[in-house]
């Protein structure tokens, strides 16, 4: 269980913006502007959010706040009835589909059974929506909110122009991200986003998972999965129908990025899981490829 939120930076990191750690489940960020606060989610129960909020108390107090759901992952936005009311909570369009759908029920019920910290969630989804992208002047600062999907269909990252720091929660993701579904657009889609947060040239790339701030982790998660793109297509029709594939030499996750020796059982279990996801994904559009009369 979390029991306390940490307030936490990186090195070069403007003083205007502070990591609010919620241990190793999740990062949520606050950004203070001349004109408003932004807190850039809500992390994954009211509780951790409001402890968040009570350690920010003297620069939350002083002008109005604004939320940014970056997207409705749990962990991301379960906290939000700690700021329904106080504050106007933003999302992209897609966001409100995925808050529909009986899934994500299914999941706080889930959550719940398993730990009763979830309890007194309740879901709340966005005041206010957009598609594209969208803009929040705070004068000395701007928040673009930029579409991002991939991991998610509702997915946004924060960029701030003044700065060259981008918030890209998880787009990118120490040391993979997931992709959203067994589905050959998600891939092109989460390898689309990534390709433009690398073009944003940022100073500070910082995720929500991972505990970084450099700018290579882009780097490095587009060459991962760039080399499954490349390892699959060497790969012959009865090896890509291999359900097994994953757990084999040279496909397994420690083959294309490397597993930090401290990371926990359970947490190395979890990537395994996004990796085996992000396999299949490649294997798929590669199929799709060879369909369609495209070349390996």
């Amino acid at each position: 269980m979390i029991q306390a939120v940490e307030l936490c930076s990186y090195p070069g990191l403007d003083e205007r913006i502070v990591i609010l750690r919620a241990g190793d489940e999740v990062d949520a960020v606050f950004v203070r502007t001349e004109r408003f606060n932004v807190l850039i989610d809500t992390l994954g129960t009211p509780h951790l959010c409001r402890m968040a909020l009570d350690q920010l108390e003297e620069s939350v107090e002083d002008r109005p706040l604004v939320v940014v759901n970056s997207h409705m992952d749990w962990d991301h936005f379960w906290g939000n009835s700690a700021v329904s009311g106080r504050a106007p909570i933003i999302a992209h369009a897609a966001a409100l589909d995925r808050l529909r759908d009986a899934s994500t029920q299914e999941v706080l019920k889930d959550k719940t059974r398993q730990e009763t910290r979830f309890a007194n969630v309740e879901l709340i989804g966005p005041d206010i929506t957009f598609s594209g992208s969208m803009a929040l002047n705070g004068g000395d600062l701007t928040l673009e909110l930029i579409h991002t999907p991939g991991h998610t269909p509702d997915h946004i990252a924060v960029w701030i122009p003044e700065l060259r720091i981008c918030l890209a929660v998880d787009a990118v993701e120490t040391p993979i991200p997931e992709v959203w579904s067994r589905s050959a657009d998600d891939l092109r889609q989460i390898r689309s986003s990534l390709r433009r947060i690398r073009d944003l040239d940022a100073k500070l790339v910082i995720p929500a998972h991972g505990r970084t701030s450099s700018p290579s982790a882009v780097d490095e998660n587009l060459a991962y999965f760039e080399a499954l793109a490349v390892r699959v297509g060497g790969l012959s029709e009865s090896r890509l129908a291999d359900p097994q594939l994953g757990s084999t030499s040279g496909f397994r996750l420690e083959d294309f990025v490397a597993i930090p020796v401290e990371m926990p059982s359970d947490t190395t279990a979890f990537y395994r899981n996004c990796h085996e996801t992000n396999l299949a994904d490649t294997v798929q559009a590669h199929i799709e490829k060879l369909k369609s009369g495209g070349h390996a």
